[in-house]
């Protein structure tokens, strides 16, 4: 893998870092700036509904750009789309909470562009050898990203008093996606081909021998806890806590442990591992919450973000790699990379939608910190049921070497 990481390689891993650290200094503090707006658990929610479900139909519809044309400019769009987004939120101000569904939709195209085409010269540079390799370094870089931003967004937001400082956040993320862009056309531009086909995604779900129909399965259960844990945790802690910059210190702290456990993993973690070191970090994501059945303080949210930061990456590396070397298995599903990055993000958001409507609905019912917990707690145990299916295919990621 050491070959791997000169050239394209690591000009991709850097724009990656720019794209993630930009999307960490105010990602971080989005719903935070919404939040402090109109204190409404229903409109974070559709806020975050709007993003996932525009993601992946970014995904499914601009692949056929992205396999028949030049998938460099979509990733630059992505990134140019991810500035315009926060353009229109320093434009609206504390009108932003009028206009969630604009706002989520166009936050949703911008992530979809650019992890559409990121995903797709990822799996050209990588293969089933050095794949858990290579997403140790994207987790690492994922982990300096996260420890430096939200650290640096909640002592200005802190130091400028409010909104000015969200305006002096949103405005360094502008930049650093402008440099993300002119460094993006130093990448190659990728060879085009074959003609994109729309239902390839449903037609490898109704092939009975698939190993994409357990993957899949497997995809959506990662969703269903990402797509509410991707926008709660982060809103819990500042509202136990009060403070933005106590926030910064919670993500710089778990990022700080995460960084740790993402390099372990990248130098210990092999394919043979990956059964038995899913199960162990899917059961362990479920016990690192109980703390907070106690409960709900910054404390037991540190206890419980920590406790993640140790354990996700035996979690996410198998749920990572192994989608990705399935597309590796031969090489007509080599040619269908596009399409099958495709099914693999319709997957991850049908589980995030679903999570994100159980969150509306049962907070429609309850809004108290103790259902919360519980909701936490039940979607917590999503990890388990990827595992149950994604297990039956990880024995045969040793019988791989190509992708």
């Amino acid at each position: 893998m050491k070959a791997s990481l000169k050239g394209q390689a690591l000009l991709l891993l850097a724009v990656n870092g720019l794209f993630v650290l930009a999307s960490a200094l105010s990602g971080t503090f989005l719903n935070v700036y919404l939040w402090k707006t109109r204190q409404d658990y229903f409109m974070i929610g559709w806020f975050t509904f709007a993003q996932q479900l525009a993601l992946g139909l970014c995904f499914w519809l601009a692949g056929k750009w992205v396999k028949e044309h030049n998938k460099m400019n979509a990733l630059r769009l992505g990134i140019a789309v991810s500035g315009l987004f926060y353009m229109l939120v320093l434009w609206l101000g504390s009108k932003a909470v009028y206009y969630i569904w604009p706002l989520g939709c166009t936050l949703g195209i911008a992530i979809g562009l650019f992890w559409l085409a990121f995903n797709i010269v990822y799996f050209e540079i990588t293969d089933a050898e050095n794949r858990d390799f290579f997403n140790g370094w994207i987790g690492l870089l994922g982990s300096l990203t996260g420890i430096v931003g939200p650290w640096l967004s909640g002592w200005l937001i802190s130091f400028l008093h409010g909104e000015r400082g969200y305006r002096v956040v949103f405005i360094i993320s502008l930049g650093i996606y402008a440099v993300a862009v002119v460094l993006s056309f130093f990448l190659k531009k990728r060879k085009s081909e074959g003609e994109y086909q729309w239902l390839e995604p449903l037609k490898q779900l109704r092939t009975q021998d698939s190993h994409w129909r357990p993957a899949a399965i497997s995809l959506c259960f990662q969703g269903l806890r990402e797509g509410v844990f991707s926008f709660l945790i982060g809103l819990l802690v500042y509202i136990a806590a009060k403070e933005e910059s106590k926030l910064g210190q919670y993500m710089l702290i778990t990022s700080a442990v995460s960084l740790v456990s993402y390099w372990a993993a990248g130098k210990w973690f092999k394919p043979r591992f990956r059964s038995a070191g899913m199960l162990v970090g899917s059961v362990m994501l479920v016990a690192v919450i109980a703390p907070l059945l106690w409960k709900v303080s910054f404390g037991t949210l540190l206890i419980m973000g920590i406790g993640t930061s140790i354990f996700i990456p035996l979690y996410m590396l198998p749920m990572v790699s192994t989608s990705f070397d399935i597309m590796g298995e031969s090489k007509e599903s080599v040619g269908k990379r596009v399409e099958l990055v495709v099914l693999r993000e319709l997957s991850l958001m049908i589980g995030r939608i679903s999570g994100t409507l159980i969150f509306i609905l049962v907070l429609s019912a309850s809004g108290s910190s103790r259902t919360i917990t519980w909701l936490l707690l039940g979607l917590g145990v999503a990890p388990i049921g990827s595992w149950l299916f994604l297990h039956r295919i990880l024995p045969h990621n040793k019988d791989r070497s190509s992708a």
